[in-house]
This record gives C-alpha cells, sequence and structure tokens, in this order.
C-alpha cells in the first residue's frame, strides 16, 4: 500500500504516464459542463426527493495552504451548500449554506464528502469532520426540508470513524451506512477497533483494508450494530489485495441497486478509477466487475448513482473549473448505462 502521496522523482515509469494523461485531459473538451460554477464543489451525493433531483456535494474554498499532504489540509472546507435540478429545464439552483463548521459543536474541521436520507417526512445529512482531538467521526443533522438548514445533534455517531458516509435505502425500508477512507480519512488508523497515530497496513498480498458499514437505527442517528467490513472479491472469489490497486478500495462507497441486486462502487484512489463490484446483500461479499468512470481531471475521484425520470445517472468531480488545482473542482452529470446482463458501460469524461 502507498501510504505517502509521491513526489514527481518518486513515480514509477507507468505512474508518470497516468500522471502525464491527467495532465492531457484538461486540454480535451469536456463532454459535461459544471452543475454550478459560483462556488466550487465536489463529492456530490444525488438524491431524488420530492420527485426532484437534490444533490449533496462537499464546497472547496480557496485556501492559502494549497500544497498537497498526506492529511488532505488542502481540503479546507468548513460548510456545505444543498444544489436542485428543474425537471424540465435543468437548470441547477444553489441553495446556499445549509450547515456550518461552527454550527458543529464536537467537530473541528474539515467538512468533507457528505451524503443525505429522507425517513418520515424528515430529511437526514451525513458528514464527516475532525473532532476536537483532530479523528476523524461522521455526524448527523437533520431539517424538515431536503435544502435545509440542518441542525446537528450534540455528538457524532458512536463508533463511527474514518470520512465518506453514504446512505442507502432498502426496498424493505432499512437503512444502512457505508463509510471510510485512507490517507487523510484515517482508515488505515484503525485497527481491532482502536484509533492509533501509526499507519496500519496489511501486506501487499493480503485483503486490502475495507471499506466500512452498519444498519442505522429507526431514528436514523445511530447504528444499530457492530460496525461490519465490506469484502470486495475477485472472479475466483478470493479478496482484492493491496497491491492490485486498479481494483481495491480507497474511499467514496457508493450503494444503488438494480433488477434486484446490490452494486457497490468506490473510488480506487492513486489509481483514479471509479469501480464496482455486485452482491446479493447490502452486507456484500461484493464481486469485482468492472470501471464506471476513467480517471478525470484532479488527484481524487467521487461519484454517486440515481434513477430519475427513467434514466440511471451519474454524478461526478473533475478539476477543470479552477483549471486542475486538485482541491478546487467542480461537479457534473451524465447518463449512466446497465447493459442486458447489468454490466455497466464505462463513461470517458472528455473527447
Amino acid at each position: 500500500m502507498k501510504d505517502h502521496l509521491k513526489s514527481v522523482d518518486e513515480l514509477s515509469d507507468a505512474e508518470r504516464k497516468q500522471l502525464d494523461d491527467l495532465k492531457k485531459a484538461h486540454s480535451y473538451v469536456a463532454k459535461n459542463k459544471p452543475l454550478v460554477t459560483n462556488i466550487y464543489t465536489a463529492d456530490p451525493s444525488a438524491h431524488v426527493f420530492e420527485g426532484k433531483i437534490y444533490v449533496y456535494p462537499s464546497h472547496d474554498i480557496e485556501t492559502d495552504n494549497s500544497s498537497m499532504n498526506d492529511q488532505g489540509d488542502h481540503f479546507a472546507m468548513c460548510d456545505y451548500h444543498v444544489l436542485s435540478i428543474d425537471n424540465d429545464t435543468d437548470e441547477v439552483t444553489d441553495h446556499g449554506v445549509a450547515l456550518a463548521l461552527e454550527d458543529i459543536k464536537w467537530a473541528s474541521k474539515q467538512l468533507w464528502a457528505p451524503d443525505a436520507a429522507h425517513k418520515a417526512g424528515k430529511y437526514y445529512f451525513y458528514f464527516p469532520a475532525r473532532d476536537l482531538e483532530g479523528i476523524f467521526r461522521i455526524g448527523v443533522a437533520s431539517s424538515d426540508s431536503p435544502v435545509g438548514p440542518f441542525v446537528a445533534e450534540e455528538n457524532y455517531i458512536a463508533n463511527s470513524f474514518s470520512i465518506d458516509p453514504a446512505v442507502f435505502e432498502d426496498d424493505d425500508g432499512s437503512y444502512y451506512l457505508y463509510f471510510g477512507g485512507l490517507w487523510g480519512g484515517q482508515l488505515q488508523n484503525w485497527h481491532q477497533g482502536q484509533f492509533s497515530l501509526n499507519d496500519h497496513y496489511p501486506d501487499d498480498n493480503q485483503p486490502a483494508l475495507p471499506a466500512k458499514m452498519a444498519k442505522l437505527s429507526d431514528d436514523m442517528l445511530s447504528f444499530v450494530e457492530e460496525v461490519r467490513d465490506i469484502v470486495i472479491l475477485d472472479g475466483s472469489g478470493k479478496p482484492i489485495t493491496v497491491a492490485d490497486n486498479d481494483r481495491r478500495f480507497f474511499e467514496a462507497s457508493w450503494v444503488h441497486k438494480y433488477n434486484g441486486r446490490y452494486y457497490f462502487s468506490y473510488s480506487t484512489g492513486d489509481t483514479h478509477n471509479i469501480a464496482y463490484a455486485i452482491g446479493d446483500s447490502p452486507y456484500g461479499p461484493f464481486t469485482y466487475q468492472g470501471v464506471i468512470l476513467n480517471p478525470v481531471l484532479g488527484w481524487t475521484s467521487h461519484h454517486s448513482i440515481v434513477f430519475h425520470q427513467g434514466k440511471w445517472c451519474l454524478f461526478y468531480h473533475d478539476s477543470t473549473l479552477s483549471g486542475g488545482q486538485t482541491h478546487l473542482r467542480c461537479v457534473k452529470k451524465t447518463e449512466l448505462v446497465h447493459d442486458e446482463n447489468g454490466k455497466i458501460s464505462t463513461i470517458t469524461a472528455y473527447e
């Protein structure tokens, strides 16, 4: 496992080529335009509420601390906005600040990728932040409106950790929260249920560090079970290993259901793919299938998938709006297609 950000001098020939390809992508014609340009947005979580799409992104801000590091300090987000898309015109509305850092008593900084859910007339907003000791936790806030403002609970969700919460509502009305991210997301700092300042990675031939998940309580504010691992298998039924950077989990969990099967999608991180695996239970295991989205401009890739008006849509981000600055991104949308066998057609974001 690569446990630090490499300098250009440390890159292999293959990694140098990939970096060059990402830089070249900026000179290509982007197939899709940003949803909004008044602010920088990233990590879009899209849902259909009240008959239209609402998007819950993180909010990138310009900061003096623009040097990339392992802790992700260049991602200095301090509030959340909510976007909605008009069904007839596709016009996007920015509804303004829905939740801000100063309104979260337990949080110290870094409001990263969020998600939202709806139950019984109430809206729940899930978000990661560093607590007062610098450990990433996952919080929840609620509102009577899909656009907020959201009121945060007094404390984070008990037994939560790391980043990138994603909520999945199953057909039986059960809700599950998926989460986890490496490097700045601190997943490698958790071992046997305890946080350590020291990184812990398995050997390259061992199963990769997994995403995490737990079923949510009826009131949507807590876990009703122990946190579980999400295991991703290769075609022979063996867990994807640490060394398999093109397929192993890194961050950005998402789950959608298609033809009765569960699709777990995620970012491979430093290899920049949005990949997916399929299983027969929200708990997995999930068998790797392929790539949904090829690498985009910028170091990160993060997505969501939603069905609306007879079509599946992929929401994603890249750095085209800022000219390639990794910490200043923009959210985009494109159509996603499942073929007759349920496989997802790979998307390329540039001409």
